[in-house]
């Protein structure tokens, strides 16, 4: 920690964490800030091994005394599971909300780019942040809501195998779903939405329930091998019931697991035109879906 009284002259203060070759080889955007009574220290690390739970983004939450900077951890976790989110840093806005901005990529990733489009990377959603039972949570910015339109919803849908539903697709969609097992007696073993489709690619988030593992896959022909294509996580399932929103831009995808305890974020490079959107279950499944489309 430095200490300024002008912004342009610093001397330093103390060392407020220390790695101790736990999390990757440096730490690299450091952000630190008080939270629902919390120190909260998000870090970027560098040569970390991606795990099932950390892929390149870190989180660590303690006890802050502001009187003495004194910081001691308590819990740490990734602050993103998906394949594409790196170096978010937070402000905080005038009615006390902590908002979170990253960079929708990653430097596994950045093979990836389409050479027929004049862009290459782009910043998450600001979300919302929390802390929730020790660990940080976060949603997409409520302003986002203003953006939608066009609702569609499907309640107590049972189905098993594929299901298609009408008004449900495009590439700019936020979708919220609750997913329960449709049969009291025993779970499903898989369910996945599947989107930005068409007869020749799709990317899909999935979740096995054994393990509670939820996958991101932006994996199709023609997709190229030298990129990751698939990051999981473990979360949070109560035999087989979940919660998740998906935000779809044109080229990205945010999931946001059971009101914000997880996010996983990836970037693709489909076609525009691919704007299907289907439902897949493996074992019989209850589903409620509301989709709206997002304005430009």
């Amino acid at each position: 920690m430095f200490i300024s009284p002008d912004g342009f002259h610093w001397s330093f203060q103390k060392v407020l964490a220390r790695n101790r070759n736990r999390f990757g080889r440096m730490w690299e955007c450091p952000d630190f800030f008080e939270l629902d009574g919390k120190g909260v220290l998000l870090v970027s690390p560098q040569q970390m091994f991606p795990g099932c739970e950390y892929s390149g983004t870190l989180c660590l939450i303690g006890a802050y005394d502001p009187a003495t900077d004194d910081f001691a951890e308590e819990n740490d976790q990734a602050v993103d599971c998906g394949l594409d989110f790196y170096a978010p840093q937070t402000a905080l806005l005038p009615d006390g909300r902590r908002v979170m901005i990253g960079w929708m990529q990653s430097w596994e990733t950045c093979g990836g780019h389409r050479g027929d489009l004049d862009w290459f990377g782009q910043m998450t959603l600001p979300r919302e942040l929390s802390v929730r039972n020790g660990r940080l949570c976060q949603k997409p910015i409520r302003e986002l809501e203003k953006l939608r339109r066009g609702r569609t919803e499907y309640r107590d849908v049972v189905f098993d195998g594929e299901l298609n539903l009408a008004g449900i697709r495009g590439r700019k969609a936020d979708m919220e779903l609750e997913i329960i097992p449709a049969d009291g007696e025993k779970t499903y073993q898989e369910f996945a939405v599947r989107f930005s489709a068409n007869e020749m690619c799709r990317i899909s988030v999935s979740f096995q329930t054994e393990g509670s593992v939820l996958k991101v896959d932006r994996g199709y022909p023609g997709s190229g091998k030298m990129v990751v294509h698939q990051r999981r996580c473990h979360v949070n399932s109560d035999n087989g019931k979940l919660k998740l929103r998906i935000v779809l831009d044109w080229y990205s995808v945010e999931v946001f697991v059971n009101d914000g305890e997880q996010a996983l974020t990836a970037v693709f490079y489909t076609d525009r035109s691919a704007d299907g959107i289907s439902f897949f279950a493996d074992g019989p499944v209850k589903m409620n879906v509301v989709k709206y489309e997002l304005a430009e």
